[in-house]
Protein backbone atom coordinates (compact mmCIF):
# COMPACT_ATOMS: atom_id res chain seq x y z
CA UNK A 1 0.00 0.00 0.00
CA UNK A 2 0.93 3.17 -1.16
CA UNK A 3 1.80 6.44 1.92
CA UNK A 4 -0.97 8.45 0.51
CA UNK A 5 -3.08 5.15 0.95
CA UNK A 6 -2.13 4.80 4.12
CA UNK A 7 -2.87 8.55 5.03
CA UNK A 8 -6.47 8.52 3.39
CA UNK A 9 -6.98 5.22 5.33
CA UNK A 10 -6.35 6.75 8.83
CA UNK A 11 -7.80 10.12 7.79
CA UNK A 12 -10.90 8.15 7.67
CA UNK A 13 -10.65 6.58 10.52
CA UNK A 14 -9.08 9.53 12.91
CA UNK A 15 -12.95 11.29 11.76
CA UNK A 16 -14.69 8.75 12.69
CA UNK A 17 -12.42 7.64 15.80
CA UNK A 18 -13.79 11.15 16.74
CA UNK A 19 -17.79 9.94 16.63
CA UNK A 20 -17.43 7.43 19.20
CA UNK A 21 -21.21 7.32 19.87
CA UNK A 22 -21.84 6.02 16.66
CA UNK A 23 -20.49 2.35 16.22
CA UNK A 24 -19.48 1.67 11.96
CA UNK A 25 -19.43 -1.05 9.65
CA UNK A 26 -15.61 -2.25 9.78
CA UNK A 27 -14.61 -5.07 11.38
CA UNK A 28 -12.41 -6.45 8.84
CA UNK A 29 -9.25 -5.13 10.87
CA UNK A 30 -7.95 -4.57 14.10
CA UNK A 31 -4.64 -2.70 13.72
CA UNK A 32 -4.84 -0.65 16.58
CA UNK A 33 -5.06 -1.66 20.39
CA UNK A 34 -8.67 0.33 20.81
CA UNK A 35 -9.91 -0.99 16.53
CA UNK A 36 -10.06 0.36 13.56
CA UNK A 37 -11.13 4.13 15.08
CA UNK A 38 -9.35 3.77 18.61
CA UNK A 39 -12.39 3.79 20.91
CA UNK A 40 -13.39 -0.22 21.19
CA UNK A 41 -16.12 -0.29 18.87
CA UNK A 42 -16.72 -2.74 16.28
CA UNK A 43 -19.20 -3.01 13.45
CA UNK A 44 -23.17 -2.22 14.33
CA UNK A 45 -23.56 -5.66 12.36
CA UNK A 46 -21.11 -7.48 14.70
CA UNK A 47 -22.78 -10.58 16.40
CA UNK A 48 -19.57 -11.82 18.86
CA UNK A 49 -20.26 -14.86 21.05
CA UNK A 50 -21.94 -14.32 24.59
CA UNK A 51 -21.09 -17.71 26.22
CA UNK A 52 -17.76 -19.76 25.78
CA UNK A 53 -16.01 -22.01 28.05
CA UNK A 54 -12.55 -23.95 27.55
CA UNK A 55 -14.70 -26.39 25.35
CA UNK A 56 -17.41 -23.96 24.27
CA UNK A 57 -17.26 -21.78 21.16
CA UNK A 58 -13.21 -22.04 20.86
CA UNK A 59 -12.36 -22.56 16.88
CA UNK A 60 -9.15 -22.83 18.51
CA UNK A 61 -6.53 -21.94 20.95
CA UNK A 62 -2.90 -21.16 20.64
CA UNK A 63 -0.27 -21.41 23.03
CA UNK A 64 1.87 -18.33 23.18
CA UNK A 65 6.41 -18.14 23.98
CA UNK A 66 7.26 -16.15 26.62
CA UNK A 67 5.12 -13.47 28.36
CA UNK A 68 3.47 -10.37 27.09
CA UNK A 69 0.27 -8.08 27.48
CA UNK A 70 0.41 -6.76 23.88
CA UNK A 71 -3.49 -6.82 22.91
CA UNK A 72 -3.34 -8.31 19.34
CA UNK A 73 -3.88 -6.11 16.24
CA UNK A 74 -5.33 -7.95 12.78
CA UNK A 75 -5.28 -6.81 9.18
CA UNK A 76 -5.24 -9.21 6.08
CA UNK A 77 -6.09 -12.33 7.93
CA UNK A 78 -3.27 -12.14 10.17
CA UNK A 79 -2.49 -11.43 13.68
CA UNK A 80 0.30 -9.76 15.25
CA UNK A 81 1.45 -9.19 18.55
CA UNK A 82 4.84 -9.41 20.63
CA UNK A 83 6.43 -11.19 23.49
CA UNK A 84 9.33 -11.23 25.34
CA UNK A 85 11.85 -14.41 26.53
CA UNK A 86 15.06 -15.14 28.41
CA UNK A 87 13.74 -12.38 31.15
CA UNK A 88 13.86 -9.97 28.99
CA UNK A 89 17.11 -10.26 26.57
CA UNK A 90 15.02 -11.38 23.85
CA UNK A 91 11.48 -9.33 22.52
CA UNK A 92 10.25 -11.07 19.47
CA UNK A 93 6.88 -10.31 17.08
CA UNK A 94 4.87 -13.25 16.20
CA UNK A 95 2.41 -13.52 13.33
CA UNK A 96 -0.21 -16.10 13.45
CA UNK A 97 -3.13 -17.10 10.85
CA UNK A 98 -6.45 -15.84 12.18
CA UNK A 99 -8.27 -18.82 10.57
CA UNK A 100 -6.37 -21.17 11.76
CA UNK A 101 -4.22 -20.17 14.59
CA UNK A 102 -1.37 -21.50 13.13
CA UNK A 103 1.92 -19.58 14.21
CA UNK A 104 3.63 -18.07 10.96
CA UNK A 105 6.13 -16.30 12.38
CA UNK A 106 7.70 -15.53 15.27
CA UNK A 107 10.97 -13.55 14.98
CA UNK A 108 13.54 -11.70 17.62
CA UNK A 109 13.16 -8.14 16.76
CA UNK A 110 15.80 -6.65 19.88
CA UNK A 111 18.38 -8.64 21.97
CA UNK A 112 19.66 -6.46 24.93
CA UNK A 113 22.10 -7.79 27.14
CA UNK A 114 21.08 -5.70 29.89
CA UNK A 115 17.20 -5.49 29.90
CA UNK A 116 15.31 -2.49 31.79
CA UNK A 117 14.02 -2.83 34.96
CA UNK A 118 9.97 -3.59 35.26
CA UNK A 119 7.07 -4.66 37.82
CA UNK A 120 6.04 -7.54 38.56
CA UNK A 121 2.58 -6.53 36.93
CA UNK A 122 4.14 -5.60 33.91
CA UNK A 123 5.64 -7.70 31.17
CA UNK A 124 8.62 -6.80 28.77
CA UNK A 125 6.25 -6.75 25.77
CA UNK A 126 3.94 -4.68 26.66
CA UNK A 127 2.62 -2.09 23.99
CA UNK A 128 0.53 -2.68 21.42
CA UNK A 129 1.46 -3.21 17.59
CA UNK A 130 0.51 -0.52 15.23
CA UNK A 131 -0.40 -2.24 11.50
CA UNK A 132 -0.95 0.22 8.28
CA UNK A 133 -1.23 -0.94 5.45
CA UNK A 134 1.78 -3.35 4.06
CA UNK A 135 3.60 -2.27 7.72
CA UNK A 136 3.39 -3.65 11.43
CA UNK A 137 5.34 -1.23 13.83
CA UNK A 138 6.27 -3.00 16.96
CA UNK A 139 7.63 -0.77 20.02
CA UNK A 140 9.30 -2.07 23.46
CA UNK A 141 9.86 1.20 25.13
CA UNK A 142 13.67 2.69 25.90
CA UNK A 143 14.74 -1.05 24.30
CA UNK A 144 13.26 0.62 20.62
CA UNK A 145 11.16 0.52 17.77
CA UNK A 146 10.98 -1.56 14.61
CA UNK A 147 8.87 -1.44 11.63
CA UNK A 148 8.62 -5.00 9.61
CA UNK A 149 6.82 -6.14 6.54
CA UNK A 150 3.50 -7.73 6.79
CA UNK A 151 4.32 -9.81 4.01
CA UNK A 152 7.24 -11.83 5.18
CA UNK A 153 7.90 -10.01 8.76
CA UNK A 154 11.64 -8.85 7.14
CA UNK A 155 12.48 -5.57 9.05
CA UNK A 156 12.98 -2.21 7.73
CA UNK A 157 13.92 -0.51 10.37
CA UNK A 158 14.89 -0.18 13.35
CA UNK A 159 15.32 2.89 16.11
CA UNK A 160 17.15 2.64 19.09
CA UNK A 161 18.48 5.88 20.00
CA UNK A 162 15.70 6.86 22.28
CA UNK A 163 16.39 6.23 26.27
CA UNK A 164 14.25 6.26 29.05
CA UNK A 165 14.24 5.00 32.25
CA UNK A 166 10.44 3.85 33.16
CA UNK A 167 12.27 1.57 36.97
CA UNK A 168 8.46 -0.37 36.16
CA UNK A 169 8.85 -0.66 31.95
CA UNK A 170 7.02 0.18 28.75
CA UNK A 171 3.35 0.61 28.88
CA UNK A 172 2.56 3.09 26.14
CA UNK A 173 1.69 2.25 22.20
CA UNK A 174 2.63 3.71 18.78
CA UNK A 175 0.12 5.66 16.83
CA UNK A 176 0.64 7.09 13.55
CA UNK A 177 -0.49 10.30 11.91
CA UNK A 178 -0.09 11.08 8.26
CA UNK A 179 3.85 9.45 7.69
CA UNK A 180 4.57 9.83 11.13
CA UNK A 181 5.06 7.50 14.30
CA UNK A 182 3.97 9.27 17.76
CA UNK A 183 5.39 7.75 21.01
CA UNK A 184 5.37 9.36 24.41
CA UNK A 185 8.64 8.40 26.47
CA UNK A 186 7.77 9.71 29.88
CA UNK A 187 10.10 8.22 32.88
CA UNK A 188 11.84 9.40 35.67
CA UNK A 189 14.90 10.94 34.37
CA UNK A 190 13.45 12.71 31.21
CA UNK A 191 9.79 12.94 29.66
CA UNK A 192 9.46 13.87 26.08
CA UNK A 193 7.24 12.92 22.85
CA UNK A 194 8.89 12.40 19.29
CA UNK A 195 7.31 12.27 16.19
CA UNK A 196 9.41 9.19 14.00
CA UNK A 197 9.62 9.15 9.96
CA UNK A 198 7.41 6.13 9.41
CA UNK A 199 9.88 5.50 6.40
CA UNK A 200 13.03 5.31 7.67
CA UNK A 201 12.43 5.48 11.60
CA UNK A 202 14.50 8.95 11.93
CA UNK A 203 13.27 11.41 14.25
CA UNK A 204 11.89 14.24 12.54
CA UNK A 205 11.10 16.15 16.05
CA UNK A 206 11.03 15.84 19.70
CA UNK A 207 9.45 18.05 22.41
CA UNK A 208 10.24 17.97 25.57
CA UNK A 209 7.61 17.91 28.03
CA UNK A 210 7.04 21.60 29.17
CA UNK A 211 6.26 20.66 32.92
CA UNK A 212 9.48 18.66 32.94
CA UNK A 213 11.86 21.86 34.43
CA UNK A 214 9.25 23.69 36.11
CA UNK A 215 6.04 21.09 37.69
CA UNK A 216 7.96 17.59 37.93
CA UNK A 217 11.08 18.99 38.88
CA UNK A 218 10.29 18.95 42.21
CA UNK A 219 8.56 15.53 42.43
CA UNK A 220 9.94 12.12 43.46
CA UNK A 221 11.08 10.83 40.15
CA UNK A 222 8.05 7.96 40.89
CA UNK A 223 5.74 10.01 39.90
CA UNK A 224 7.23 11.43 37.12
CA UNK A 225 6.64 9.07 34.46
CA UNK A 226 3.63 8.24 32.64
CA UNK A 227 2.59 5.36 29.78
CA UNK A 228 0.65 7.16 27.43
CA UNK A 229 -0.33 6.47 23.91
CA UNK A 230 -1.15 9.56 21.37
CA UNK A 231 -5.00 10.30 20.68
CA UNK A 232 -5.58 12.01 17.70
CA UNK A 233 -8.48 14.19 18.15
CA UNK A 234 -10.10 17.18 15.10
CA UNK A 235 -10.61 20.35 17.20
CA UNK A 236 -11.72 23.25 15.59
CA UNK A 237 -11.49 21.46 12.38
CA UNK A 238 -7.35 20.88 13.05
CA UNK A 239 -5.74 17.45 14.19
CA UNK A 240 -4.32 17.40 17.56
CA UNK A 241 -2.64 14.78 19.48
CA UNK A 242 -3.87 14.29 22.92
CA UNK A 243 -1.04 12.79 25.37
CA UNK A 244 -2.13 12.07 29.22
CA UNK A 245 1.64 12.44 30.74
CA UNK A 246 2.74 12.71 34.36
CA UNK A 247 0.30 15.55 36.31
CA UNK A 248 -0.82 16.75 32.78
CA UNK A 249 -2.55 16.77 29.80
CA UNK A 250 -0.81 18.14 26.81
CA UNK A 251 -2.29 18.87 22.91
CA UNK A 252 0.44 19.05 20.38
CA UNK A 253 0.39 19.65 16.52
CA UNK A 254 1.02 16.17 15.43
CA UNK A 255 3.21 17.49 12.72
CA UNK A 256 5.51 19.87 14.30
CA UNK A 257 5.44 18.84 18.21
CA UNK A 258 4.48 22.71 18.85
CA UNK A 259 2.53 22.42 22.08
CA UNK A 260 -0.85 24.17 21.52
CA UNK A 261 -2.65 23.86 25.69
CA UNK A 262 -2.69 22.06 28.24
CA UNK A 263 -4.72 20.85 31.76
CA UNK A 264 -3.11 20.51 34.63
CA UNK A 265 -4.58 17.32 36.96
CA UNK A 266 -3.47 15.16 39.93
CA UNK A 267 -1.57 11.50 38.86
CA UNK A 268 0.56 9.61 37.30
CA UNK A 269 1.60 6.38 35.17
CA UNK A 270 -1.71 6.21 33.38
CA UNK A 271 -2.06 3.83 30.97
CA UNK A 272 -5.52 4.36 29.64
CA UNK A 273 -6.42 6.04 26.35
CA UNK A 274 -8.16 9.28 26.15
CA UNK A 275 -12.12 8.86 24.76
CA UNK A 276 -14.06 10.96 23.43
CA UNK A 277 -17.74 12.13 21.70
CA UNK A 278 -16.51 14.84 19.10
CA UNK A 279 -16.73 17.77 21.58
CA UNK A 280 -15.02 16.50 24.90
CA UNK A 281 -12.08 14.29 25.63
CA UNK A 282 -12.24 12.17 28.59
CA UNK A 283 -9.06 11.13 30.39
CA UNK A 284 -8.28 9.21 33.14
CA UNK A 285 -5.39 11.05 35.49
CA UNK A 286 -3.81 8.13 36.66
CA UNK A 287 -2.14 6.76 40.66
CA UNK A 288 -2.23 7.27 43.09
CA UNK A 289 -6.14 8.33 43.39
CA UNK A 290 -7.30 7.90 39.51
CA UNK A 291 -9.83 10.25 38.52
CA UNK A 292 -11.57 11.05 35.53
CA UNK A 293 -11.44 14.76 33.93
CA UNK A 294 -14.20 16.06 31.37
CA UNK A 295 -12.33 18.55 28.86
CA UNK A 296 -13.87 20.70 25.84
CA UNK A 297 -10.85 21.57 24.04
CA UNK A 298 -12.36 23.91 21.39
CA UNK A 299 -10.78 27.13 21.38
CA UNK A 300 -8.26 25.99 24.46
CA UNK A 301 -4.60 27.66 24.61
CA UNK A 302 -2.25 27.63 26.72
CA UNK A 303 -2.98 26.43 30.64
CA UNK A 304 -6.36 25.74 30.16
CA UNK A 305 -7.16 24.18 33.24
CA UNK A 306 -9.28 26.54 34.58
CA UNK A 307 -11.12 27.53 31.41
CA UNK A 308 -12.07 24.06 29.85
CA UNK A 309 -12.27 21.67 32.69
CA UNK A 310 -16.18 20.46 32.16
CA UNK A 311 -16.34 18.01 34.84
CA UNK A 312 -13.99 15.29 36.93
CA UNK A 313 -14.93 12.18 39.05
CA UNK A 314 -12.85 11.44 41.61
CA UNK A 315 -12.30 8.24 43.16
CA UNK A 316 -14.11 5.73 40.89
CA UNK A 317 -11.68 4.47 38.28
CA UNK A 318 -8.88 3.11 37.66
CA UNK A 319 -5.22 3.77 36.24
CA UNK A 320 -5.12 1.12 33.47
CA UNK A 321 -8.56 0.12 31.55
CA UNK A 322 -9.50 2.54 28.92
CA UNK A 323 -13.33 4.23 29.53
CA UNK A 324 -15.35 3.40 26.23
CA UNK A 325 -19.21 5.61 25.71
CA UNK A 326 -22.22 4.19 24.08
CA UNK A 327 -24.74 6.72 23.46
CA UNK A 328 -25.03 9.19 26.26
CA UNK A 329 -23.23 7.07 28.43
CA UNK A 330 -19.77 6.63 30.14
CA UNK A 331 -17.88 3.00 31.24
CA UNK A 332 -15.35 2.33 33.18
CA UNK A 333 -14.05 -0.51 35.30
CA UNK A 334 -11.04 0.16 38.09
CA UNK A 335 -8.02 -2.15 38.78
CA UNK A 336 -10.28 -3.66 41.55
CA UNK A 337 -13.40 -4.50 39.41
CA UNK A 338 -15.58 -2.29 40.10
CA UNK A 339 -17.70 -0.74 36.86
CA UNK A 340 -18.89 3.03 37.00
CA UNK A 341 -21.33 4.22 34.55
CA UNK A 342 -21.46 8.18 34.08
CA UNK A 343 -23.55 10.35 32.12
CA UNK A 344 -21.05 11.89 29.69
CA UNK A 345 -22.74 15.70 29.60
CA UNK A 346 -22.71 16.27 33.36
CA UNK A 347 -20.04 13.16 35.25
CA UNK A 348 -23.09 12.32 37.32
CA UNK A 349 -22.93 8.53 38.71
CA UNK A 350 -25.78 6.11 37.25
CA UNK A 351 -24.51 2.97 39.03
CA UNK A 352 -21.47 1.68 40.55
CA UNK A 353 -21.18 -2.13 40.94
CA UNK A 354 -19.27 -5.05 40.86
CA UNK A 355 -17.63 -6.27 38.07
CA UNK A 356 -14.74 -8.80 39.56
CA UNK A 357 -11.35 -8.11 41.83
CA UNK A 358 -8.82 -7.55 39.14
CA UNK A 359 -8.64 -5.30 35.86
CA UNK A 360 -5.98 -4.44 33.11
CA UNK A 361 -7.56 -4.48 29.68
CA UNK A 362 -10.11 -2.81 28.17
CA UNK A 363 -13.06 -3.14 27.33
CA UNK A 364 -14.86 -3.42 23.46
CA UNK A 365 -18.50 -2.58 22.46
CA UNK A 366 -19.63 -5.01 19.69
CA UNK A 367 -23.39 -6.20 18.99
CA UNK A 368 -25.09 -3.71 21.55
CA UNK A 369 -22.83 -5.58 24.41
CA UNK A 370 -20.23 -4.27 26.21
CA UNK A 371 -16.99 -6.85 26.97
CA UNK A 372 -14.99 -6.69 30.09
CA UNK A 373 -11.88 -9.22 30.36
CA UNK A 374 -10.16 -9.18 33.64
CA UNK A 375 -6.80 -10.81 34.71
CA UNK A 376 -8.16 -13.36 36.78
CA UNK A 377 -10.05 -15.78 34.22
CA UNK A 378 -13.56 -14.35 33.17
CA UNK A 379 -15.03 -12.09 30.71
CA UNK A 380 -18.65 -10.42 31.84
CA UNK A 381 -20.65 -9.48 28.94
CA UNK A 382 -23.21 -6.32 30.09
CA UNK A 383 -25.72 -5.14 28.01
CA UNK A 384 -25.08 -1.23 27.99
CA UNK A 385 -27.81 1.36 29.58
CA UNK A 386 -29.00 3.18 32.97
CA UNK A 387 -29.64 -0.78 34.70
CA UNK A 388 -26.80 -2.99 35.67
CA UNK A 389 -27.56 -5.98 33.15
CA UNK A 390 -25.09 -8.97 33.10
CA UNK A 391 -25.76 -10.93 30.27
CA UNK A 392 -23.08 -13.46 31.17
CA UNK A 393 -19.87 -14.19 32.55
CA UNK A 394 -17.30 -16.62 30.92
CA UNK A 395 -14.23 -18.49 32.23
CA UNK A 396 -10.79 -19.20 30.63
CA UNK A 397 -7.82 -21.15 32.10
CA UNK A 398 -6.32 -17.34 32.78
CA UNK A 399 -6.82 -13.92 32.67
CA UNK A 400 -5.97 -10.78 30.07
CA UNK A 401 -3.66 -8.00 30.61
CA UNK A 402 -4.40 -7.73 26.65
CA UNK A 403 -7.62 -6.17 25.20
CA UNK A 404 -9.83 -7.90 23.25
CA UNK A 405 -9.51 -7.67 19.19
CA UNK A 406 -12.69 -8.39 16.94
CA UNK A 407 -12.46 -9.92 13.49
CA UNK A 408 -16.07 -10.23 11.44
CA UNK A 409 -17.71 -11.81 14.22
CA UNK A 410 -14.59 -13.66 15.94
CA UNK A 411 -13.45 -12.89 19.10
CA UNK A 412 -9.55 -12.79 20.10
CA UNK A 413 -8.87 -12.86 23.36
CA UNK A 414 -5.35 -13.07 24.53
CA UNK A 415 -4.79 -14.45 27.92
CA UNK A 416 -1.38 -14.74 29.97
CA UNK A 417 -0.51 -17.74 28.11
CA UNK A 418 -2.66 -18.12 25.26
CA UNK A 419 -4.17 -16.77 22.33
CA UNK A 420 -8.21 -17.77 21.81
CA UNK A 421 -10.29 -18.01 18.79
CA UNK A 422 -14.06 -17.34 19.64
CA UNK A 423 -17.12 -17.89 17.51
CA UNK A 424 -20.84 -17.41 18.00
Amino acid sequence: MSLFAARSILTYSLILGSLSLHAVDVADNWPTMRGPHSNGYTGTTTKLATTWSETEHITWKTPLPGEGWSSPVIADGAIWLTTGLDDGKSRHVIKLDANSGKILLDQEIFAPEAPEKKHLRNSFASPTPLIVGDKVYVHFGTIGTACLSTKDGSVIWKQNDLKIDYDVGAGGSPTLYQDLILITYDGMDAQYQVGLDANNGKVRWKTERSGSATRLASMKADSRKAFGTPFIMTIDGKDQSINTAAHRLYAYEPLTGKELWFVDYPGFSSAAWPVTNGKMVIVNTGFPNSELWAITPSGAKGDSTKTHVKWTAKNRTGAQASPIIVDDLLYVVNDSGFLTVLELETGKEIYKERLGVDFAASPIYAGGLLYFPDARNKTTVVKPGRTFTVVAANELEDGCMASPAVLGNALFIRTKKALYRIDP
